[in-house]
């Protein structure tokens, strides 16, 4: 099959909760007959619907899932289902106008969260017995849960966009009663085989059920790598994400709104030390996906429709810079053994510990005897991978301190000499340098510093590296 062309376009849940704020500007804007149509949107559910059906995605408090999955008290999930029942209910209350309109969706989300209260009711009933465990269900039950904000987002969407005079058309990739099991592939082919993008505007869930089982390889990153094979799968112009704010070369909030600049442009790479230091443009999968598709990513402030935004493709650049700086707050892990030069094993072991207690690597870094892997984790994580080796090398010195990696990021960076100048600065501005490094690629220099000095940090490097001068500012980035 195939299509005219056309774009795929993400909407985040934090825009999602102002959608009534873009009808007129990024559905329709100017557009008028067939203008409005050749796009696909993908939205993600509601602001914070998702931490009530899963887990607070910072905190950690529980949802319905980990509620469930605990299953220490019938009331505790069960309240925790109402609650998201009573967030759906004023989500589209704040967006929808019509009493038709608003009757529909009440419709909508009564059906599904009563449907989904139904489905874990029969689970726990078969699970009583002795043959059925129910944590051989629990990557099921994630992902019924996940699919119930994106439908309801994408339902009530639609219902908007139709009010407004848009032949918007309801896909729902999630699977809802759906007794037939797809790949990912045949799910959005079986989803868009009969749209007609040049008379319809599909607004189609973030969450796909599927054979591959989305949750259990991506987690809450999905809805991207469901946009990433959308556009894959329809042979995109473009793929585009609609966040609330500009990609830009800091944050604003820590080196002034007018010492930043928005990217414009960058490659892929430059996407990828995003995603590494917890600042994603996209999701490291999907920008995978697009990459080898040969369809470029745009990201733009979708409250700023009247600017482009920053291309992301596979193009290097055209001279080399610093174009962003960035820090994370991470968990230095040392291994010191004095007996270590010159024997095998050492790192491949911790790398084992630390994939089986599922932390994940930053950077690292090693010398002759030591080891030090800088890992998002809590502390509490990082004692248990602690005892773990200690167990497998007693005569090893293990230690583990909070710190921050700030990193200076770009397409190309060589000839700069951005780590010296890194350093220059920190010296300078008196900020003390724990660790530092730049791999030969040329497309990071990190410097790891005390979680005090993190913020400061990344204001020098950026007035070092970057500088306000020459560069304009960008007085709308988040």
């Amino acid at each position: 099959m195939t299509f005219p062309e056309h774009t795929v376009e993400k909407i985040g849940g934090t825009s999602m909760s102002r959608i009534h704020e873009l009808v007129d500007t990024l559905f329709i804007g100017g557009r008028r007959g067939g203008d409005l149509y050749h796009r696909i949107f993908v939205v993600s559910a509601f602001g914070g619907i998702t931490d009530l059906l899963l887990e607070h995605k910072k905190s950690g408090t529980p949802g319905v899932y980990a509620l469930f999955a605990n299953d220490d008290d019938d009331h505790g999930w069960l309240s925790a289902l109402s609650r998201v029942a009573e967030a759906m209910n004023a989500a589209h209350h704040a967006v929808l106008s019509d009493a038709g309109d608003l009757a529909l969706a009440d419709d909508f989300v009564r059906d599904r969260i009563e449907g989904a209260r139904s489905c874990l009711f029969d689970l726990q009933r078969l699970c009583s017995y002795g043959h059925f465990r129910l944590s051989s269900h629990m990557m099921v039950v994630r992902e019924l849960l996940s699919g119930l904000g994106e439908a309801h987002s994408a339902f009530v969407t639609s219902l908007l966009l139709q009010r407004a005079g848009v032949n918007a058309r309801f896909v729902d990739l999630s699977g809802w009663r759906d007794e037939d099991e797809y790949t990912l592939e045949q799910r959005i082919a079986a989803a868009l085989r009969d749209v007609d993008l040049a008379r319809e505007l599909p607004i189609v869930t973030g969450y796909a059920q599927c054979a591959e089982g989305l949750m259990r390889e991506y987690d809450r990153g999905y809805s991207e790598v469901t946009f990433s094979n959308i556009a894959a799968w329809t042979g995109a112009a473009q793929a585009i994400i609609h966040k609330e704010f500009h990609l830009s070369s800091a944050d604003p909030r820590l080196v002034g709104a007018d010492a930043v600049r928005k990217l414009g442009h960058t490659n892929y790479d430059v996407a990828d030390q995003l995603a590494n230091m917890g600042m994603e443009a996209i999701h490291p999968n999907a920008a995978k996906i697009l990459r080898q598709s040969d369809i470029p990513l745009r990201v733009t402030n979708a409250f700023d429709p009247g600017d482009p935004g920053t291309l992301i493709d596979d193009k290097p650049a055209n001279t080399p810079a610093v174009e962003i700086v960035t820090g994370l707050n991470v968990v230095a892990l040392e291994l010191f053994e004095q007996d270590m030069v010159g024997v095998k094993g050492y790192d491949a072991t911790t790398l084992e510990v630390l994939k089986r207690h599922n932390v994940r690597i930053v950077s690292k870094t090693s010398n002759a005897n030591t080891i030090t892997h800088y890992v998002e984790a809590s502390l509490k994580t990082v004692r248990r991978v602690i005892s773990d080796l200690e167990a497998i090398y007693p005569s090893a010195h293990l230690s583990a301190r909070a710190v921050s990696i700030v990193s200076a990021i770009g397409s190309d960076l060589s000839g700069l000499r951005v780590l010296s100048r890194g350093l220059v600065a920190l010296e300078t501005a008196d900020i003390e340098v724990i660790a530092a490094h730049q791999t030969p690629r040329n497309v990071d220099a990190q410097f790891a510093v005390s979680r005090e000095a993190a913020d400061r940090a990344v204001a020098v490097l950026h007035e070092a590296l970057i500088g306000a001068a020459g560069h304009g500012s960008l007085e709308k980035a988040a």
